[in-house]
């Protein structure tokens, strides 16, 4: 189990990296956010269908002349593939918006509110959407996540001078099709392997964020790409996103759900951490203690987001 904790905690450690890599691109190229979140796509898709195919054909050894779910893509439903092109979308959606936040704010702060207020989110949101009523530590956790985040802002206002409104709304459009994502994936997880719902999300955001790209004029800022820039671009493609998600996975065969995500939200942390050494981005007192009391609700909804007065153990991923 330490084996695969350190896996995840791996993922975590490069997954951080996205937002610092991508903030010295922003402020080193013309290069559009929604542009980067379209070309990370595209590096990660060739490595994802080699994932899939080998994932395939582990199946069709395993089940020789039978047509198991996930074997082929043909042998995939449409019930099953409706669920993961709204993967997709959601997954297109929250790309462009978190790359955006970490452009008009900094790494940092947008990294806090896109990625720790999702579980929270989803903890609150999975219980009514389930027939329950949110338990009194899920509603706790939502309060201490509000209070967090507002410190966070407060924090942020105090270091830079001015209230960087339009980053931090669009941070919060990121956490809210996070939460989509993550709340769509539990009802389509079932029944398609981990790599064939990876490659179809990925490629259908890629569909979704070309036609975006093109007419939005953000395949000029290519122009401005070094050789420096393009290596910086397949870094956020294969590291951490592909080497990323295979350390998570690996990671998850051995460690239960509840710790992996208590794992995962070290990830913001990470970040936080990173922007200070690299980038210079100070969250002060009240923004460490926002971090810190953030981190406590994800670590709460994720323990108990379940069903009240049960110890259910919420799904994670990321």
């Amino acid at each position: 189990m330490i084996r695969g904790a350190l896996l995840i905690a791996l993922a975590a450690m490069l997954w951080a990296t996205t937002g610092i890599v991508a903030k010295f691109l922003f402020t080193g190229t013309e290069l559009a956010a929604i542009t980067l979140g379209f070309l990370r796509l595209v590096v990660a898709l060739p490595f994802f269908w080699l994932l899939m195919r080998r994932e395939q054909s582990r199946l069709q050894r395993a089940y020789p002349g039978r047509p198991v779910p996930g074997s082929s893509l043909r042998h995939l439903s449409r019930k099953a593939l409706v669920p993961l092109a709204a993967l997709g979308l959601f997954q297109a959606l929250y790309q462009g918006s978190y790359l955006l936040a970490v452009d008009l704010t900094g790494a940092g702060i947008a990294t806090l509110i896109a990625l720790c207020l999702p579980p929270v989110f989803v903890a609150l949101l999975a219980a009514p959407l389930l027939g329950e009523k949110p338990g009194l530590l899920t509603v706790l956790s939502l309060i201490a996540a509000v209070v967090g985040t507002a410190m966070l802002v407060l924090s942020d206002m105090d270091t830079t001078g001015t209230l960087r409104l339009a980053g931090i709304l669009i941070a919060l459009l990121a956490a809210m099709m996070y939460t989509g994502f993550t709340l769509t994936s539990r009802y389509s997880s079932a029944g398609t392997p981990v790599f064939t719902t990876a490659f179809i999300c990925f490629f259908t955001a890629a569909l979704i964020l070309f036609p975006v790209v093109w007419l939005s004029g953000g395949f000029e800022g290519l122009k401005t790409l070094g050789v420096q820039h393009w290596l910086m671009v397949t870094y956020i493609g294969v590291v951490p996103t592909c080497i990323g998600y295979i350390s998570f996975f690996s990671g998850m065969q051995t460690t239960p759900a509840t710790l992996s995500s208590i794992i995962v939200t070290l990830e913001p942390l990470f970040v936080a951490l990173l922007a200070w050494v690299f980038l210079g981005e100070i969250l002060g007192p009240i923004g460490i203690a926002g971090a810190l009391i953030l981190t406590a609700a994800v670590i709460v909804a994720s323990r108990y987001g379940g069903k009240p007065g049960t110890g259910t153990e919420a799904d994670t991923g990321n």
